[in-house]
């Protein structure tokens, strides 16, 4: 782990009264060391090349616990499986709906939001993301890009 992720990991855990364990830092790694948005499974399969004995529960519980403690983000769920972010920037998603690859949009992108009309009584908004869907460069060059396929998406390792 470079020096500055072990540091902003060790900060963060302190930041949020989370016990920075070994297991939890190889977690947090495997999600900042490449951008992109991961499942559970590919975080899973990359933090067991360091740690064997670790079980996909487990990798599933301490996503759950960042994601609570506000130091990862789940990405929107209803494009296939869970999704993680690591990046903690405000930003919104570009969607891909044949290979599923999400890619991030700097906030800057867009014109500032306004909300129109009345939100219903009793709900405060805490945040806001947007989602553009559409098709990614590499499936509108192959014209084969079938849904679950990834391949826009990098591996992890």
């Amino acid at each position: 782990m470079r020096r500055e992720t072990y540091n902003e990991f060790r900060q963060l855990c302190r930041e949020h009264n989370l016990a920075a364990t070994h297991q939890r830092q190889k977690i947090y790694e495997a999600l900042v060391s490449r951008p992109g948005h991961y499942s559970p499974e590919e975080i899973y399969e990359q933090v067991k090349q360091d740690l064997p004995s670790i079980s996909l529960a487990t990798v599933y519980k301490n996503l759950k616990t960042f994601v609570r403690a506000g130091m990862l983000h789940e990405v929107s769920p209803h494009h296939g499986s869970w999704r993680i972010d690591a990046n903690r920037r405000p930003h919104h998603h570009l969607v891909c709906t044949r290979c599923r690859s999400i890619t991030d949009l700097p906030v800057d992108s867009l014109a500032p939001v306004k909300l129109r009309g009345v939100i219903p009584s009793g709900f405060r908004v805490e945040k806001f993301s947007i989602e553009l869907q559409g098709i990614c460069k590499a499936c509108a060059a192959t014209r084969s890009g079938s849904p679950g396929n990834r391949e826009g998406v990098p591996p992890l390792r």
